[in-house]
């Protein structure tokens, strides 16, 4: 049984060039849907991977108990200095966190940016921040240090340039590089000059922090808890961007797998079409390979090896295609979080190219099954007599 198989097998696969028409179907729908699901997915990918990809393993949130995001968040001057004496905690930054009018590049309409209102510690809790281009906001002055990628989401902050929102003026003295896309996003300014423009005296939204090396975050968590002063909380910065992505990467893999089971849909009853065409115009061979002695069996797994076959080139057309269009290429979403754009990369990463095979191979076998078994059930004499 296995050399007939493989040999009825052999014989479709020279065959397959003959049909190009036919088979040419279920390669282009395999490869649309494979196309629209992977690329689908590898927003999703980088949208986690620009929130996720700077978080520190010893840096850590602190927010009110009960906040979920930043922007909505507060904590005292008296509060943060409690804070800092917490044992376990390093160095601790106190951060305003607010929105920001401005106009994105994209469609030249009117955006909100994340502004955040930092110290001198904010660039020893960050030490991966590197200011690339100009020099940091001088303190007590209407400056602006803009992330990399809030320079290109964001009209009119060139290097050099003056914006206005709260009815200040505000000049763009330098950008800075934080190693990930989730500060990059931001514009950073004095903390006391925040504070006064917009109206927050005394009060910050978050706390970045250190952990001193070693330490236990479940244990600082737990002294932070137990601190009378303190109505906060902790959690590790990878865990807090994860929950900021989790909305968005959601919403995308769900539409991007209720798309490709829609497409996919469609693929299948090509492929069934296609092969129903290809046993068809295959009856006499069948028929005298049953004549022969072969068994059922090899002439369902060769139609349906030829049908698998076609749909994974169709799925490794649709993963290339959607690997050099879209593997790095720049886009930005609205951070649910904090009702502000991030800049993101497609990301096609290799687990996502083997989500788009498998998918292929599986539309492949379904729609491959119906026609194999109708192959294999086609009464010999009526298959020699259709020739």
């Amino acid at each position: 049984m296995l050399r007939q198989t493989l040999n009825i097998t052999a014989m479709n696969l020279r065959n397959v060039l003959s049909r190009k028409g036919s088979s040419s179907i279920i390669v282009v729908g395999v490869a649309g849907v494979v196309a629209v699901v992977v690329a689908l997915l590898s927003m999703s990918e980088g949208i986690k991977s620009a929130l996720t990809d700077a978080s520190h393993p010893d840096r850590v949130v602190v927010m009110r108990t009960g906040t979920q995001d930043e922007v909505t968040g507060w904590l005292s001057g008296a509060e943060v200095n409690v804070l800092k004496g917490i044992e376990g905690i390093g160095t601790a930054s106190g951060e305003l966190v607010v929105v920001v009018d401005l106009v994105t590049t994209q469609t030249g309409k009117p955006g909100v940016a994340v502004a955040r209102g930092v110290g001198a510690s904010a660039f020893e809790v960050r030490p991966d921040l590197k200011v690339v281009a100009g020099r940091p906001f001088q303190p007590g002055k209407n400056e602006l240090l803009v992330g990399v990628n809030a320079s290109e989401t964001y009209a009119g902050l060139g290097l050099g340039s003056t914006v206005a929102f709260r009815n200040q003026s505000w000049d763009v003295v330098g950008y800075f590089d934080a190693g990930g896309k989730a500060h990059d996003s931001e514009v950073w300014m004095d903390l006391p000059i925040a504070q006064a423009a917009f109206r927050r005296d005394g009060v910050v939204s978050t706390a970045r922090a250190l952990l001193d090396s070693g330490r236990d975050a479940a244990l600082v968590r737990e002294r932070i808890r137990q601190e009378p002063r303190l109505r906060a909380d902790l959690v590790g910065e990878q865990d807090f961007y994860a929950q900021q992505s989790a909305a968005k990467t959601g919403l995308v893999e769900s539409f991007a797998y209720l798309i490709g089971a829609i497409m996919g849909l469609g693929a299948v009853i090509a492929a069934i079409n296609t092969m129903y065409a290809s046993v068809s115009t295959r009856s006499v061979e069948i028929g005298t390979l049953r004549s022969l002695g072969f068994s059922n069996v090899p002439v369902v797994v060769s139609v349906m090896v030829e049908a698998m076959l076609l749909a994974l080139v169709g799925g490794l057309l649709g993963s290339a295609i959607v690997y050099l269009l879209y593997d790095g290429f720049a886009s930005s979403t609205l951070n649910v979080g904090s009702l502000s754009q991030v800049a993101f990369e497609f990301s096609v990463t290799p687990r996502l190219l083997l989500v788009g095979l498998t998918s292929a191979l599986l539309l492949g076998a379904v729609g491959g099954l119906l026609p194999a078994l109708r192959a294999a059930r086609l009464p010999v004499i009526a298959a020699l007599r259709s020739g």
